[in-house]
């Protein structure tokens, strides 16, 4: 047989793009549309509906930025059409095939119920089938101007990320507004060429299938008459049905799809837009399981839910139904679909605390699993958090990015920082918004790291990022696929069912132990600096806030513990630890935003911890210390002189001055407090850090050595950076003043200022205080770089194997050595309060008050010692999709710790994230809870969230080791139990003679502890 491959491949690809497709709507007749533009921001549909319209007509541009233009659309069926399947069909101008990031828009009837969204991919709304002759048809849409971000390919800087830049011009032209007719056998016809051509290309050019298909292809269109595609449609179809109803192998891969719409709660959109995304995504899916009773939604993110609910009560009340027949499947349990790196512990938890009470509050559903595909890495405390919380299972799929190493597994167990595993799932498709092709398909099976152990996969499909979700034409390819030779078999079902199969099928899966870091990305640890360092103040206030409310609630008669107050704060929090928030991945607008929450939260935090300590009375200045570790130190009083103090964990003590071992002292440029011996050269480094306990020198080269970078990625600008930054750089040695500018027993101080690039500059002051080996290196930067990373380097003397960075609940040990690719794929990398690196009998901290990344390198000297250098990375200059990001002001603080064990590192990386606080008050009580052992850390201390008065208590072991322990409280201790991060108790707690609860706990290990008052 003669190879006709070619031209049947050609042949069905024309007819199917130019005949079959273009014959889908056999009729149209045009709206009658008018427009309304909203002024300003978004407004309700009732203002709306108010409006005066004027005429519209087709081809006339619409649309300025990020504006709203309101469109009625009045028609008429006409007679000839009764008993078709009739529909509007709405192109407002769409650009690309994307639906996230351009114009969308939500169709109304007249008294305002949401119909159905309309996109590129999703143009129709559903009129009648079958309709009825002379049918009046009208509507109102709301149309949003969303530019289009992605326009340049993330080539080109461009001001319409914020609509305080992005000028007026409109951005769209309307193409076309029709009542049409759906040709319902010509549009199964589509599918069914999609579906069998695209399988066709995907199999092997000897594999006889492939032919088998071209063939019956070839021969039903002959069948098919190009002057009458609706009239020939179904003998086409009739052709091509035993080519489609062939059964799969035996063996074939299993795929199960679950519906999905990626909706990112803000990125390249403010989070106001997000809002209207959902109500528009959550139209389309529950119009789609009216449609299909097969169809199975998974949806995350209890904040998107809860915007729908306040907002739009009608599209809240399809969803409440579509969970009941359960078509519509809550999964993820968090909040929002977070970053996996930068967010506190205790954030985590709350992520899940108050995600998982949303579901069960108003669906009656507990979430099994953790739903996280998009963030850029995973911290490896995540299973014992995740399981704390009542899941059994956790999905990603980002880590197929991979930009070096191709991650080994896709159905595993992965084993976090104190032992505990949780069953997880990479879908092999390397998607979230899946769509059922032949390509797709194929890199399912082909992908599947699994094979001969594991049969099944997941796929979730529908168009995401930002929004529109599955379609009914994905529906169509999944019921096509569902038994089909040559093909993986598709089964749309629920991933608690997939996870439940999967786990049956493969028990033994291997183990991945430890982070699941994302070779990719590595810039988000640091860009848009004012957001990270917002985030990084509020969990603080939050654990300041919630310790001194409960202090108050415990001891001060007539206090109300502000529960509602605090929930709220919490939520907003959570909301801007999104995974494109939080990282610095968002257009202008978002970040501008971010920073004005953060100040209000702080502003809101700050007055309910002062009015939790007015409360206990006034009485004169105390001192109160956050931080569960006793402090030693120098605080400033309120006329700013120095005051050396001590007081308890978690406790307060009054504003008296303590004796410290030794003053500090000054002569030129050298501090000395008797612990440390800091010199600091002409050109602002340190040029020694003494340990004098230790008798030995820390630096084995100058110290905060300030290097500027040229840092400009291959692609993704704010996301990334790549490894060649290292080669182009100037490190900053002419310092413009070295000045003492504080001189006292308690504190000595030098400032260092520095101009340099185009006008930057930067001030910082080094400090050595009494009784403290910390060195303290505040800093302020005025900043007007662009594509530059600036950091600050500590080459200490001293051979590490391996760094250990704090993360959530613990923290993780990497190597500093690059034997491997995926070691040297490590080249940045995250952490929260400190750094710390050792070898035996000695080590040195790195802690920070606001950064998250950082590298950690090392070298051998010609004298044959070992030079380990960490280098925080303080602030980046990226352009896209920003084109001024982290321009301007930034304040934070550094500091060199010398001599310092792990557990210094985590006290000092409480104490300089938790500033002693001076306010007036009466004697206060005793700390609400005290831990007795080492290694036994508590993270937070609050009222339990059913406002049964008992006190909640979250401690951990932060050493990496076994941890005896007992807590100690300050109120009549009933009784205690153990609970899981719901608070729902998991096991009785015992209590000792006198009156403290025993703990014991494995390395790291999370414990939650309900105390019950007496």
């Amino acid at each position: 047989m003669h190879d006709e491959s070619r031209r049947i491949e050609e042949r069905v690809q024309r007819l199917h793009d130019q005949r079959i497709k273009t014959a889908i709507y056999a009729a149209t007749v045009p709206f009658e549309v008018e427009a309304w533009q909203a002024p300003g921001e978004p407004v309700p549909f009732e203002e709306a509906a108010a409006a005066s319209y004027t005429p519209f007509a087709m081809g006339t541009p619409w649309g300025p930025p990020w504006g709203t233009t309101w469109f009625r659309m009045r028609g008429q069926v006409p007679e000839a059409w009764a008993g078709r399947r009739v529909e509007a069909v709405i192109d407002l101008g769409f650009v690309g095939d994307w639906p996230g990031n351009q114009a969308e828009a939500l169709v109304h009837l007249t008294d305002g119920t949401p119909l159905k969204a309309v996109n590129p991919l999703n143009q129709y709304v559903a009129i009648a089938n079958p309709a009825q002759g002379g049918e009046s048809v009208d509507y109102l849409v709301e149309a949003a101007s969303n530019p289009d971000i992605l326009a340049d390919n993330f080539s080109k800087t461009t001001p319409l990320g914020d609509k305080l830049t992005a000028g007026d011009k409109p951005l769209y032209t309307f193409r076309s507004a029709d009542i049409a007719i759906l040709d319902e056998e010509v549009w199964h016809l589509d599918l069914d060429v999609q579906v069998l051509r695209e399988l066709m290309l995907e199999l092997g050019e000897h594999d006889p299938r492939r032919h088998e298909i071209a063939h019956a292809l070839d021969r039903a269109m002959d069948l098919l008459d190009l002057d009458d595609v609706s009239g020939s449609a179904a003998a086409v179809r009739e052709a091509l049905k035993p080519v489609l109803s062939k059964p799969a192998h035996a063996s074939a891969h299993t795929v199960s799809g679950v519906g999905h719409a990626h909706i990112d709660s803000a990125w390249l959109w403010p989070i106001r837009e997000t809002k209207r995304k959902t109500s528009r995504t959550f139209s389309n899916v529950t119009s789609l399981a009216d449609e299909y009773d097969e169809f199975i939604f998974a949806c995350s993110q209890a904040q998107q839910y809860e915007w729908v609910r306040d907002n739009y009560p009608k599209v809240w009340a399809r969803i409440q139904e579509s969970v009941k027949k359960g078509q519509w499947a809550p999964v993820g349990g968090m909040w929002v679909e977070s970053d996996g790196n930068l967010p506190g512990g205790e954030a985590v938890a709350r992520q899940f605390i108050h995600g998982k009470r949303f579901f069960m509050d108003h669906f009656g559903i507990e979430t099994k699993g953790v739903w996280l595909p998009d963030s850029f890495g995973y911290n490896a405390a995540y299973p014992q958090i995740a399981k704390l919380a009542g899941n059994e299972w956790f999905l990603t799929q980002k880590i197929s990015w991979n930009q070096t190493n191709k991650f080994p597994h896709h159905t595993f167990w992965w084993e976090g920082i104190d032992g505990t595993r949780i069953f997880t799932h990479f879908p092999p498709v390397d998607t979230y918004n899946a769509r059922f092709s032949g390509e797709e398909m194929s890199r399912a099976v082909r992908n599947y790291q699994e094979k001969g152990g594991a049969s099944r996969s997941l796929a979730p499909f529908g168009w995401g990022d930002g929004g529109g979700g599955p379609t009914r034409e994905i529906m169509e390819r999944a019921r096509r696929l569902a038994d089909l030779e040559g093909s993986a078999k598709v089964v749309v079902e629920h991933p608690d069912e997939f996870f439940a199969k999967a786990r049956e099928e493969y028990p033994d899966a291997p183990v991945w132990v430890g982070e699941l870091y994302l070779e990719l990305h590595r810039a988000t640890y640091t860009s848009q600096a004012r957001t990270k360092q917002g985030n990084r103040r509020s969990e603080h206030l939050l654990r300041e806030a919630e310790l001194w409310a409960t202090t108050a609630a415990l001891h001060a008669p007539g206090y109300a513990y502000p529960y509602e107050k605090l929930d709220r704060l919490w939520k907003t929090v959570l909301l801007h630890q999104f995974h494109d928030i939080l990282p610095g991945s968002s257009i202008a607008w978002v970040h501008r935003e971010a920073e004005a929450e953060y100040a209000r939260v702080a502003r809101e935090l700050q007055a309910l911890t002062a009015e939790a300590m007015a409360a206990l009375g006034s009485g004169g200045p105390r001192v109160f210390n956050t931080s569960p570790y006793a402090r030693a130190e120098v605080v400033r009083a309120a006329d700013g002189a120095p005051v050396y103090v001590e007081v308890p964990a978690s406790g307060s003590a009054p504003l008296t001055d303590a004796e410290p071992t030794q003053p500090v002292t000054v002569d030129g440029r050298v501090l000395d407090n008797g612990l440390v011996r800091v010199e600091v050269a002409e050109d602002g480094t340190l040029s020694s850090v003494y340990d004098l306990r230790a008798r030995r020198e820390v630096l084995a080269e100058p110290g905060n050595l300030l290097r500027l970078h040229t840092d400009l990625p291959n692609y993704w600008d704010a996301w990334d950076i790549d490894k060649h930054y290292k080669n182009r750089y100037t490190d900053l040695l002419d310092a413009s003043s070295v000045t003492v500018v504080e001189q006292d027993p308690l504190v000595g101080a030098i400032r260092v200022e520095r101009d340099f690039g185009k006008g930057s500059k930067i001030t910082q002051t080094i400090t050595v205080r009494a009784g403290s080996p910390r060195i303290d290196i505040e800093t302020d930067i005025d900043w007007h770089e662009t594509e530059k990373i600036l950091k600050a380097a500590f080459p200490v003397d001293i051979r590490a194997p391996h760094s250990s960075a704090e993360i959530q609940f613990g923290h993780i040990q990497r190597p500093t050595h690059t034997n491997t690719s995926w070691e040297a794929a490590r080249f940045e990398v995250s952490g929260h309060r400190w750094v710390h690196l050792g070898e035996p009998g000695y080590g040195v901290a790195v802690i920070n008050d606001s950064t998250y990344g950082h590298d950690v390198s090392r070298t051998v000297r010609e004298d044959g010692g070992t030079t380990t250098t960490v280098r925080l990375s303080l602030v980046r200059a990226p352009r896209i999709p920003d084109p001024e990001a982290d321009q301007g002001r930034h304040r934070f603080t550094y500091a060199l710790l010398p001599g310092a064990t792990i557990e210094d590192a985590v006290a000092e990386g409480y104490a300089l994230n938790l500033p002693l606080r001076v306010a007036d008050a009466a004697g206060a009580p005793a700390p609400v809870v005290s831990a007795e052992g080492e290694g036994v850390t508590v993270e937070a201390v609050k009222l339990a969230d059913d406002a049964s008065g008992d006190v909640v208590v979250r401690l951990y072991e932060s050493r990496g080791g076994r941890a005896q322990g007992v807590l100690r409280t300050g109120f009549p201790l009933a009784g205690a139990q153990i609970t899981d991060l719901l608070e729902r108790p998991l096991e009785e707690a015992g209590v000792d003679g006198d009156g403290g609860v025993p703990v014991a706990l494995r390395p790291f290990q999370i414990l939650t502890l309900r105390l019950r008052r007496g």
